[in-house]
């Protein structure tokens, strides 16, 4: 080994979902949304300046972070905002997360958790699902250097009633706790409100799943005033302008147009439970989601088999080799459209596997 690599921090990376690029394929694999922006937002853009872009973006992001304040009923000094946010949770890993104690998190969840917590140097322990996949609330009453868990979970879409959120943040009132919303928008009901109660919480969600932007890389973080002061100190000590002009004006126009938000939402859901029922009658299981996408295992048929079998007809799920999961499918939720010919793809082929077992039977 060359004398620099000793020097080098290495880390095991976050390995995103696949982003294939494909003519008609069905990409159910990374939880977008399947609809455009709202249409504020199309309008945003054809009447941005684009002389301004050779001017710095405002460092403090007020536009957006007005914007979302105002939708939330916040004052903007309680409102954070970030590339995406992955951004805005790293942000948090490396503010609050300082502690000699271990932060606690579930095993199966947003596995960038333990990336962050191996990059920034930051002790953890996992704590395990049930056997229905539901965090057990009493696993984070003990002392620790702080929570974090996703409400829905990932990769689950399992919702934790909000008197159990609420039960883990008043246990541990001496140190963070972050519940991390990202895909709250589709059944949930937020944990907003208890920032007004609980000062240790931080509640974080996203642009990229409810409001059609993950292009744009849009996150952001709500909580009390002195935390959020907290992480703008970080931010500024790591890059005073972290959120472009074009981002911050289109993330302004997405949050106000309210009602093209429940309007795309309200689909999502409607077709999620359409989608739970043409699972079921094809064989799967699944915990009930409460998210954009369901995390489904076949009663016979290995979830692998089924993944590399869809990628062959251009449709796009994903698949964990991890333990505990490694038979499960996160199928996400496109259109209506899109969905049902997932399913016909799904008869077509559960039929021809169906009929081959039978002809290997026979040849014995």
């Amino acid at each position: 080994m060359e004398n620099w690599e000793s020097y080098v921090r290495k880390v095991v990376p976050y390995v995103p979902g696949e982003q294939p690029d494909r003519e008609k394929m069905i990409k159910l694999n990374t939880n977008e949304n399947p609809y455009p922006p709202s249409p504020k937002v199309l309008e945003a853009l054809r009447q941005l300046d684009a002389d301004r872009l050779r001017l710095y973006p405002e460092p403090d992001c007020g536009v957006l972070v007005n914007a979302i304040a105002q939708y939330y009923g916040l004052d903007s000094s309680q409102v954070f905002v970030g590339v995406g946010s992955d951004d805005v949770l790293a942000m948090i890993f490396q503010t609050f997360f300082q502690s000699d104690r271990p932060i606690l998190f579930p095993d199966i969840t947003y596995s960038f958790y333990d990336v962050w917590a191996d990059l920034f140097r930051i002790p953890y322990q996992t704590k395990p699902l049930d056997e229905n996949f539901r965090i057990r609330k009493e696993d984070y009453c003990q002392r620790s250097g702080g929570v974090i868990f996703p409400n829905p979970n990932a990769p689950t879409g399992v919702l934790m009633d909000l008197s159990e959120v609420e039960e883990i943040i008043a246990a541990n009132r001496d140190v963070i706790v972050v519940v991390d919303e990202a895909y709250i928008d589709f059944g949930g009901v937020s944990a907003l409100p208890l920032i007004q109660t609980y000062k240790n919480l931080l509640v974080v969600q996203t642009f990229s799943k409810s409001r059609s932007l993950a292009g744009m890389r849009i996150g952001f973080a709500m909580g009390n005033p002195k935390l959020i002061r907290y992480i703008n100190d970080v931010k500024y000590s790591f890059n005073s302008y972290t959120m472009n002009r074009t981002s911050l004006l289109l993330g302004a126009a997405a949050i106000r147009d309210r009602e093209y938000f429940e309007q795309t939402t309200a689909k999502i859901i409607q077709t999620r439970e359409w989608l739970k029922q043409e699972l079921t009658d094809l064989g799967f299981s699944f915990p009930d989601s409460k998210s954009n996408f369901v995390f489904a295992t076949h009663k016979s048929v290995p979830a692998k088999q089924i993944f590399e079998a869809l990628q062959e007809r251009d449709i796009y799920v994903r698949y964990f080799a991890k333990e505990r999961i490694d038979n499960y499918l996160r199928i996400s939720v496109g259109t209506r459209e899109e969905m049902e010919q997932f399913i016909h793809i799904l008869r077509q082929y559960f039929a021809s596997f169906s009929f081959q077992s039978k002809s290997t039977a026979c040849r014995r």
